[in-house]
């Protein structure tokens, strides 16, 4: 899953136009987008639309984003009520934001299990993307998501609520990049997925009109190990999905690594092409090709 773009869910028309943006998944958001006295009216017209697009045939789902849908977090004591509200619709997912810790996503577990239940759906089939650096403490508990939950599909981190946690008067210096403090979140979001086996997915680019300083942030996720990102307007969304997916180039080298390794029996090191290659490498080429046979509705 490459891209993931962001809709407010008190919107019918703007979630709509959304299933049109060629988004892999949409993060129906009942959270910071919505105000306090319209959340009701957003949890309503969220089940309405889960309910009309959630359920469709296999085909159907190859050509629509996956629908995932951001909650409140726990302390604001809204998350049960979001819950009780989308999850007889059956979203593809529940987003946590502010998750302090991995216990956090067990708990998320536990309810998500008992609303499958009581909706006759399978169990475990409600997937859970985290956002883990939205405070000071989450940021430095990224590496207690390991077994938190098999539902666990994803990470990811966020600057605008950490800056808030901790006071920051800046995110970014003035050539655009993030101070120290927001590239720790984001190394350690990186770093917490690959420990968790989980996807790691980069924050938002609040400005959708630098089509340039979108990009360029794009593929320094990508490269750093990244294999998506979320948007905040559907312009970002064909960025993302060019970014993000291997190239041909890439997949044949991934192939040629894999099929070397199999054929010479799986040795600690070998040579392909010229090149010394041991066992990482084929752990980062059996990654890619992974990625890739999952698809874009994985």
């Amino acid at each position: 899953m490459r891209s993931w773009l962001f809709v407010p869910g008190d919107s019918a028309r703007k979630l709509e136009k959304a299933l049109t943006s060629g988004a892999d998944g949409l993060l129906i958001d009942l959270e910071d987008s919505v105000a306090l006295d319209n959340k009701q009216a957003a949890r309503e017209i969220t089940a309405n639309f889960l309910q009309a697009h959630g359920q469709l045939s296999a085909d159907a789902v190859a050509l629509r984003p996956r629908l995932f849908v951001r909650v409140n977090a726990f302390d604001t004591e809204l998350t049960g009520d979001d819950l009780t509200a989308v999850m007889a619709a059956a979203p593809h997912g529940i987003v946590l934001p502010k998750s302090e810790h991995g216990q956090d996503v067990t708990r998320l577990d536990a309810l998500l299990r008992v609303h499958e239940v009581d909706h006759g759906l399978a169990d475990g089939s409600t997937e859970i993307i985290a956002i883990i650096t939205e405070t000071a403490i989450g940021t430095l508990n990224a590496g207690t998501y390991r077994r938190s939950s098999k539902r666990l599909a994803a990470v990811t981190w966020g600057a605008e609520d950490l800056s808030a946690d901790i006071g920051a008067m800046r995110r970014r210096n003035d050539d655009g990049s993030y101070r120290d403090v927001f590239r720790f979140a984001r190394v350690q979001t990186l770093l917490g997925a690959v420990a968790a086996q989980v996807d790691a997915l980069d924050t938002v680019y609040p400005d959708f009109r630098d089509e340039a300083g979108f990009r360029a942030e794009c593929v320094n996720a990508m490269l750093d190990g990244f294999v998506g990102k979320m948007a905040i307007h559907p312009a970002q969304v064909p960025v993302i999905n060019e970014v993000f997916t291997p190239s041909a180039e890439e997949l044949a080298k991934g192939q040629a690594i894999v099929d070397a390794f199999a054929a010479a029996g799986n040795p600690g090191v070998l040579g392909v092409e010229g090149q010394m290659l041991d066992r990482p490498h084929l752990r980062k080429a059996e990654k890619l090709l992974a990625r890739a046979a999952r698809g874009r509705n994985s």
